[in-house]
C-alpha cells in the first residue's frame, strides 16, 4: 500500500534567527509572503525594487507542522521547486541539503518521522553568497551574464536564470517553494515517476509507459495498463533497491492529437495500477520530428506533427511574473487563451526561465500549443568542468524529459538559449575559445544524451540558434539553416525594412519594444514620473538605451508627439508596425521560412518591454495585430527582393497555413490619406493549401507619393480581412484630423465611425476587455462593430473607466 499526504497548508515564514514569523502559501514565495504581511513595500511600484534587496540577502526558515498517525517502516518526503540552497530538517534531525530549483528532491525520513506531531524545517541560505563562493572556486575565470543581471556570478546555482534580472525583468532572487510537498509512505515499494514513449507504425502507435520505482521487498508486482478501451495486465517480479518496470501497449488506429487549427486536440485517458496504487494521466497521440530538407538555399527546418510541415505562428514564453506566487494556473490559462486568440499555435519556453508546472503543460495539450521547451541554460558559460554541478544538470535533465514526456504538446527539446553566441561575448572568452567551447560541450552533450535515452521519440535540437547538431558557428544570422535570431532592428537601430532583407529558414526570436498602457504606467508612477526620461521610468527598462532607442525610431515613422500618453501610443502602433513587417514577409517565403517566434509573449513586472501582452495579460496593439497576421489564412503585401530577381515589385500574397485550399476574391484600391480613390481593382485567386500564393504584382513605382494600397477580402468559407502597405512613413503624409465617434450600444459591443480617415485606432488599448479588433484602419462609410470577446480576470490588470480612442 502507498500513502500520499499532501503537505501543502499551515507553513510558515520567518527570517533565521527572529522570532515572528508570518503565513506561507504553498507554492509560494518569500517576498510574495511579506508583502502580504505589510513588511515590505510593493516591489514594483516606482523604485522600490532596491528597497527590498535585503529580502535576497538574509536567511529565511520555512515551518511546517502535522500529525503522522501510524509511521510506516519506509516514508520518503518529496520536494518540488525548491528555490534554491537550502537543507532541510525533520524533528530537527538533519535530513539533506537542496542546490537546484529544477530537481525533484526526494528524502527518507523513515528513521526522522515519530508517532503524532512532527516539524518540518527548510533553511534557505543566501543564493547570492554561495554562488559568490562558487566562483572563487572555479579553477579558471567564468564569465557572466553582468549587463542583464544585478546578482552576479548565478550562472553557478541551478536556479531561473532571469530571477537575477534581465533585460525586462526586475531583479528580486525569490527564494521559496514553487512545486510542492508531500509524504509518501509505503511498505513494498514507491512511485519515483513514469514517463511515456509513443513509436508510430503504420496505423499504430506503440506506447512504452517506463516507470522508476523504489522498491523496499522484493517480490512480485500485479500491474495493469489502460488506455483507448484497451488493457494489459502483466506481474512483474523486482528486486529491492531502485528498478524499473516498462508497460507496452499498441493502438491500432489511434485518434490523434493535433495542434490548434490543424485538427481537433483528442486526449484519451491512460491509467496505470500497481498493486492497487493508481496512477492517471490524460495523453495525445501524436508524432514529432524535425525535417532538415537541404534545398539550394541550405537547409530547410520545419517542424512536422503526424507526418504534416507546421509552420510555427507564435511567440517566446517567460515566467508569468517575478513574484512566483502570482503565476497560478487562472493568471497562466489566460495568458495562454490570449496566445490561441493570436492565432497562435506554438510558444517557446526560453532558457532563461523555468521549466513549467505540470498543469501548464497540461493547459497547452487541451489547447492545441506546440512547445519549444529549452533546457534553463541562457547567455552565459557554465561550470560544466564540475562533475559534481555537471551531476545534479545531469539530474535535472532526466526528471524534466520524464515529465515532459507525457505531454503531446511538446514539439521538441533544445538544449539552451543563445550560449554558443556566448563564447564571442567577452574577451577572456575569445581568447581562449577552445577551453570554452570545450566546457559548453560537455554540458550540451549531456543534455543530448539524457534527451536521447529518455525521449527519444522527440528531437534534440542543440541550441537556439543553431544551424544544427554539432555546428558551433554564429547561428544568429543564418538564414541558411536551422533557427536563427534576428535583433538588427531593435539592438543595431535598422530600419523596419531590414527585416525583408532575410530569409530565416525558421526565426524564433525577434522583436521590438514598446511601452505599456497608460493605466499600466500609472501603476506604478507618481505624477512626476511619467516621463520617458525620468528615473522610474528608466527603471522600468532594463534594456541599456531602451527609452532612448524607442523615441529615436519613433520619430522616423511619426511625427513628434504632443504628450506622453500619445508617447505611449505610437511606441505600441510601431512595435506592432515592425514585427508585422517581418512576420507578413517571412510568412510569404513558406516553405523556405516554416516559423516566426516573436519575443515575447507576456511580461513578468509592468515594464517597457518586447511584451504583446503587458504585465497581467492586458493586449498591447501588437498582439491585435498578430491576431491579424497569424491569421491561417491572411493576404499580405510583399516587396520583391533581389534574391529573386523581384526588386522593385510589390506582390499580393494569399499565406494558407491550411490544409486545404480556399477561394479567396476581394478588392485593392490605391487611396489617398484623405480616402479619395485613386484606382481600385477586384481580384479573385484559389489559395493553395500549405503554400503561398501570388494574386497580382505591380511595380512599386507606379504607387503616387501621396498613396497607400488598401485591400479586402473574403473566402469561401466565410472568413474576411483587410490589411494595408505603406511604400513611406505616415509622418511624410498630411494625414487628415479625423473626429472618430466611439459609443459602447450595450456591455460587449462598441460602433465606432468617423469622418475622415483614421489610422491605427484603439480603443482602450491594454485594460481587462478583449477586444475583437483593434489597431486598424477606419474608413468613413464603413462603421466598425467591436465586441468584447472575453474579460480577463487578473487583479493586477488596471481597470479603465469608460471608452477612450486615439488614432493617426
Amino acid at each position: 500500500m502507498i500513502r500520499v499526504i499532501e503537505l501543502n497548508s499551515g507553513w510558515t515564514v520567518s527570517e533565521a534567527g527572529a522570532d515572528r514569523t508570518f503565513p506561507f502559501s504553498m507554492p509560494g514565495d518569500v517576498h510574495s509572503a511579506l508583502l502580504d504581511a505589510a513588511q515590505i513595500p510593493d516591489p514594483y511600484f516606482r523604485d522600490n525594487e532596491y528597497a527590498v534587496d535585503w529580502v535576497s540577502q538574509r536567511e529565511w526558515v520555512v515551518v511546517n507542522e502535522f500529525v503522522v498517525d501510524e509511521p510506516a517502516l519506509f516514508s520518503r518526503l518529496v520536494l518540488e521547486g525548491v528555490d534554491c540552497i537550502a537543507t532541510l530538517l525533520v524533528n530537527d534531525k538533519l535530513i539533506g541539503r537542496m542546490e537546484s530549483q529544477f530537481v525533484r528532491h526526494i528524502f527518507d525520513v523513515s528513521d526522522a518521522l515519530v508517532t503524532g506531531h512532527n516539524r518540518i524545517t527548510i533553511h534557505f541560505s543566501v543564493a547570492r553568497d554561495v554562488a559568490l563562493n562558487k566562483y572563487r572556486e572555479a579553477p579558471f575565470e567564468v564569465p557572466y551574464l553582468s549587463w542583464n543581471c544585478r546578482v552576479p556570478h548565478t550562472n553557478f546555482l541551478r536556479k531561473t536564470p532571469c530571477h537575477a534580472g534581465w533585460d525586462w525583468n526586475i531583479c528580486l532572487m525569490p527564494i521559496g517553494i514553487y512545486g510542492g510537498v508531500r509524504l509518501c509512505q509505503a511498505d513494498r515499494f514507491m512511485v519515483d515517476d513514469f514517463s511515456i514513449n509513443q513509436r508510430f507504425h503504420g496505423n499504430s502507435v506503440h506506447l512504452t509507459v517506463n516507470m522508476a520505482l523504489d522498491v523496499f521487498a522484493a517480490g512480485e508486482i500485479p500491474c495493469v495498463l489502460s488506455v483507448c478501451g484497451k488493457q494489459i495486465t502483466s506481474v512483474q517480479t523486482v528486486p529491492v533497491g531502485a528498478h524499473s518496470i516498462d508497460l507496452e501497449i499498441e493502438i491500432t488506429d489511434p485518434v490523434l492529437w493535433w495542434p490548434v487549427g490543424h485538427g481537433e486536440q483528442v486526449l484519451h485517458a491512460l491509467t496505470i495500477d500497481l498493486d492497487g496504487y493508481r496512477m492517471e494521466q490524460s495523453i495525445g497521440l501524436r508524432k514529432t520530428r524535425i525535417v532538415q530538407t537541404p534545398d539550394d538555399a541550405g537547409v530547410g527546418f520545419a517542424v512536422e506533427i503526424n507526418d504534416r510541415p507546421v509552420f510555427a505562428r507564435g511567440a517566446n514564453w517567460i515566467p508569468a511574473d517575478a513574484l512566483p506566487q502570482r503565476a497560478n494556473p487562472d493568471v497562466v490559462r489566460e495568458l495562454l487563451q490570449s496566445a490561441v486568440d493570436a492565432n497562435m499555435n506554438m510558444l517557446r519556453i526560453w532558457g532563461g526561465g523555468q521549466y513549467e508546472a505540470d498543469w501548464f503543460y497540461q493547459l497547452c495539450d487541451e489547447m492545441g500549443l506546440l512547445i519549444w521547451q529549452d533546457f534553463m541554460f541562457s547567455c552565459n558559460h557554465y561550470p560544466a568542468f564540475d562533475q559534481t554541478w555537471l551531476k545534479l544538470v545531469r539530474t535535472e535533465a532526466r526528471q524534466q524529459v520524464r515529465r515532459l514526456s507525457k505531454h503531446a504538446s511538446i514539439a521538441l527539446l533544445c538544449g539552451d538559449n543563445e550560449l554558443v553566441g556566448a563564447l564571442k561575448w567577452w574577451p577572456v572568452t575569445r581568447e581562449n575559445r577552445d577551453r570554452y567551447l570545450a566546457v559548453y560541450d560537455r554540458l550540451n552533450h549531456a543534455l543530448e544524451e539524457i534527451a536521447q535515452e529518455e525521449l527519444p521519440v522527440v528531437d534534440f535540437w542543440p541550441s537556439s540558434p543553431s544551424a544544427g547538431r554539432l555546428n558551433f558557428g554564429d547561428g544568429w544570422k543564418n538564414d541558411a539553416a536551422g533557427d536563427m535570431h534576428f535583433w538588427d532592428v531593435w539592438h543595431e537601430a535598422k530600419p523596419f525594412s531590414a527585416y525583408q532583407d532575410i530569409h530565416p529558414r525558421f526565426c524564433s526570436e525577434f522583436g521590438f519594444q514598446s511601452f505599456p498602457s497608460n493605466e499600466v504606467i500609472n501603476s506604478f508612477t507618481e505624477v512626476s514620473d511619467r516621463n520617458v526620461s525620468s528615473r522610474v521610468m528608466e527603471v522600468h527598462q532594463r534594456n541599456v538605451g531602451g527609452n532612448a532607442r524607442l523615441v529615436e525610431t519613433l520619430v522616423r515613422y511619426f511625427a513628434f508627439p504632443d504628450s506622453f500618453e500619445r508617447m505611449l501610443y505610437l511606441s505600441q502602433c510601431q512595435q506592432a508596425m515592425a514585427i508585422r513587417t517581418a512576420v507578413e514577409y517571412w510568412r510569404s517565403l513558406r516553405p523556405h521560412c516554416m516559423g516566426t517566434l516573436y519575443w515575447q509573449l507576456n511580461d513578468t513586472w509592468p515594464v517597457a518591454s518586447w511584451s504583446s501582452l503587458e504585465y497581467g495579460g492586458g493586449w498591447k496593439l501588437l498582439h491585435y495585430a498578430a491576431r491579424r497576421f497569424f491569421s491561417p489564412l491572411h493576404v499580405a503585401m510583399v516587396p520583391g527582393h533581389e534574391r529573386f530577381g523581384t526588386a522593385g515589385t510589390l506582390a499580393l500574397k494569399a499565406i494558407n497555413d491550411d490544409h486545404r485550399a480556399v477561394m479567396v476574391e476581394g478588392k485593392w484600391q490605391l487611396l489617398r490619406v484623405d480616402g479619395t480613390v485613386v484606382s481600385e481593382q477586384v481580384f479573385q485567386a484559389r489559395a493553395v493549401a500549405a503554400a503561398v500564393t501570388t494574386i497580382l504584382s505591380m511595380d512599386a513605382a507606379s504607387v503616387p507619393d501621396d498613396c497607400f494600397v488598401h485591400w479586402v477580402w473574403t473566402t469561401d468559407d466565410g472568413h474576411s480581412g483587410s490589411n494595408e502597405y505603406w511604400l513611406k512613413p505616415y509622418k511624410h503624409f498630411a494625414l487628415p484630423a479625423p473626429r472618430v465617434t466611439v459609443t459602447r450600444t450595450d456591455s460587449d459591443t462598441i460602433e465606432v465611425s468617423t469622418d475622415k480617415p483614421a489610422y491605427f485606432v484603439a480603443i482602450n488599448a491594454g485594460g481587462r476587455e478583449v477586444l475583437s479588433d483593434n489597431g486598424f484602419t477606419l474608413l468613413p462609410g464603413e462603421p466598425r462593430r467591436i465586441t468584447v470577446l472575453r474579460r480577463l480576470d487578473n487583479p493586477h490588470i488596471p481597470t479603465i473607466d469608460g471608452l477612450t480612442v486615439s488614432h493617426l
